[in-house]
């Protein structure tokens, strides 16, 4: 089974930046998006950003402008670049990949999850 390590989680302050990274123990076939979710007590997982396998981006509303995402696909892996961090952003980060085709069942993996806390 894919597993995937995530990197870079940590203490910040506001205003302050991260990068999280993703890294998939295998090459994955059939690949449709990679991406990042995030996870506070109380709420459902949230999706922050996700990239499809043509490279088409999309953020939630709350960090457009701060955080991109970007991926190597020679290394398997992907990331999620977080500037400007403010105390809303404090959470666990998830990142997941999904795909499938004709040929390969629908699937989905997930990371163990890495705590971002931002701090005023």
């Amino acid at each position: 089974q894919v597993q995937l390590v995530e990197s870079g989680g940590g203490l910040v302050q506001a205003g302050g930046s991260l990068r999280l990274s993703c890294a998939a123990s295998e090459s994955i076939s059939s690949v449709n998006s990679m991406g990042w979710h995030r996870q506070t007590p109380g709420k459902q997982r949230e999706l922050v950003a996700d990239i499809t396998s043509g490279g088409i981006t999309d953020y939630a509303d709350s960090v457009k402008g701060r955080f991109t995402i970007s991926r190597d696909n020679a290394k398997n892996t992907w990331y999620l670049q977080m500037n400007s961090l403010k105390p809303e952003d404090t959470g666990v980060y998830y990142c997941n990949v999904e795909g499938g085709s004709d040929w390969l069942d629908e699937y989905e993996y997930w990371g163990q999850g890495t705590q971002v806390t931002v701090s005023s």
